[in-house]
């Protein structure tokens, strides 16, 4: 689902009114009613509360009118403050303006900051409270009245339904410009923004909910300018059919990860499961000889190599030619690999000579962390790493304050210069693409902030990877579901206590999920 900036939602709306034919009180009648909608479906007491809808006065403060409208019609006691005077309202807003008049319904000017002294109290009888004071067009922060509107808004505690944005915040970034309305629901029109689903923003928008307002996804699909998507499962199911009845090993994929040196076997494992349990149809753990029979031990179900070591147990450069005569179908590289000279080496070798797809995580991206320059992807030849923002802020020369400050600039810049998949991990994990394209993912819990989780992922990517050869809906897939993994284990053992090993075991419950397939189980009639 496409996330929009205030540009192309003005696009939207021209090409959807001028374009397509459909008048814009279309729109806003839509956008007032499916707000409506929302609010019924969230408060199940909506028919016994009084609501004030606190309106501007462009088509934001219009939609707002067609929600006073809508909820008087239905018999719910509610009443219009209007931010400003009603003769500075103009167009379809005006239009719906005076029909609320002729309805009946309580409509009061409050054209300076005494007015509003006046008349808040009367606004904190309400149970309920609709922001439309502005919507995707503000671009600075809000001043004057307007900032006195949202500071005693918000401080009043009655909840607060957004209409498009909470007023105060951009459509084009996530930052936090000034005061905005801190929303207990966000009902946003036509498409997510940016502040909806990236911090710190997106924590002054409550519950989203994004409504159908009549904008044609054609329209939507073909704007031009930056293209953010937030990963949905409805985008995602199709690509994970039912297997064939006749299906084999050899139909899934040959994952081989690269991983594991003295002390650090369970990485190596845990992307073998991470792997296994993502449908991979055959793993081989490649990892130093001395370390071999423990990561064996670890795990039934997948292969290992013994690879030529160093005397402090991390792999030898000379191992490489042996990695790359490896038969298969992507390579997973970095996972407790260790660090030094060798090693360096070993991964900048794999990448250099190989022609098979590559995920590099850890150590495999550490070893680029003192020439970023190298980390250079290829034409046919995909490759995907995973960086935290530690790493993250290694490959772009710069501290970890600034990645997090600018992750969405950050990762986009390093996938276009390095040719690169980069899966920027932390909370909502982006995934941006060779072409500039990113992909925001909703799923994940704090539980997953322990060691390990990371080199499951890494498993996951190699897997998908493998099954989908496409290396843009792998990222989409393994990201997606390794966050819901996270959920359910979050759900069972709680955030405090989950580990890596909890999440690998929720795998499939997570796939299962997100196909909403379920195991049906063949039972004899009793008797």
């Amino acid at each position: 689902m496409r996330i929009l900036n205030a540009d192309q939602m003005r696009e939207a709306d021209r090409a959807t009114i001028h374009d397509v034919g459909i008048p814009s009180i279309v729109l806003m009648e839509n956008a007032g009613r499916q707000v409506v909608s929302a609010m019924e479906s969230l408060f199940d007491d909506l028919a016994e509360r009084s609501v004030a809808v606190i309106a501007g006065r462009g088509n934001n403060g219009g939609d707002g009118f067609v929600v006073a409208r809508t909820l008087h019609q239905r018999g719910i006691e509610t009443s219009v403050f209007l931010v400003g005077r009603v003769a500075e309202v103009e167009g379809d807003a005006r239009i719906n303006l005076d029909v609320l008049g002729r309805l009946g319904v309580t409509v009061v000017e409050v054209a300076d900051e005494g007015a509003w002294e006046l008349h808040f109290s009367e606004i904190g009888e309400h149970d309920l409270l609709v922001d439309a004071l502005f919507g995707t067009g503000l671009r600075g922060p809000l001043t004057g009245l307007h900032g006195t509107v949202v500071a005693d808004l918000n401080g009043s505690g009655i909840p607060i339904v957004s209409i498009d944005l909470p007023s105060g915040l951009s459509a084009d970034t996530p930052d936090l410009l000034g005061d905005c309305v801190d929303a207990s629901v966000t009902v946003t029109l036509g498409a997510p923004k940016l502040p909806l689903v990236l911090p710190p923003a997106e924590e002054k928008a409550g519950e989203v909910v994004i409504a159908d307002i009549g904008i044609p996804l054609g329209v939507i699909e073909q704007l031009d300018g930056p293209r953010t998507e937030l990963i949905t499962k409805e985008r995602l199911r199709p690509l994970i059919p039912p297997r064939s009845p006749d299906s084999h090993k050899g139909d899934f994929g040959r994952v081989l990860i690269v991983a594991g040196s003295a002390g650090k076997t369970g990485a190596a494992a845990l992307a073998a499961q991470g792997a296994l349990r993502s449908g991979a149809g055959l793993v081989t753990i490649a990892c130093p000889r001395s370390c071999q029979p423990v990561v064996a031990a670890l795990g039934l179900e997948y292969m290992t190599e013994p690879l030529e070591e160093t005397p402090s147990g991390t792999v030898h450069f000379a191992a490489a030619e042996v990695v790359l005569g490896l038969e298969a179908d992507v390579v997973a590289v970095g996972p407790g690999l260790g660090r030094g000279e060798g090693v360096v080496t070993f991964v900048r070798e794999l990448l250099e000579k190989g022609e098979t797809s590559l995920v590099l995580d850890a150590d495999g991206l550490n070893a680029f962390g003192d020439d970023p320059s190298a980390l250079v992807g290829r034409e046919g030849r995909d490759v995907i790493v995973t960086p935290h923002p530690g790493e993250m802020a290694r490959l772009m020369g710069c501290s970890v304050e600034d990645v997090q400050a600018n992750r969405l600039g950050m990762a986009v810049d390093l996938a276009r210069r390095h040719r690169l998949y980069v899966v920027l991990k932390g909370y909502r994990t982006l995934i941006a693409t060779p072409t500039g394209t990113v992909f925001v993912n909703p799923t994940g819990s704090p539980g997953m902030a322990t060691g390990g989780t990371g080199d499951v992922l890494t498993g996951m990517l190699a897997a998908w990877l493998a099954q989908l050869l496409d290396a843009e809906a792998a990222c989409r897939v393994a990201v997606y579901l390794h966050g819901s993994a996270g959920e359910l284990a979050d759900a069972d053992t709680g955030e405090v206590s989950m580990t890596a090993g909890d999440l690998a075991e929720h795998i499939g419950d997570a796939v299962l999920e997100l196909t909403a397939r379920r195991r049906v189980v063949n039972r004899q009639p009793e008797g």
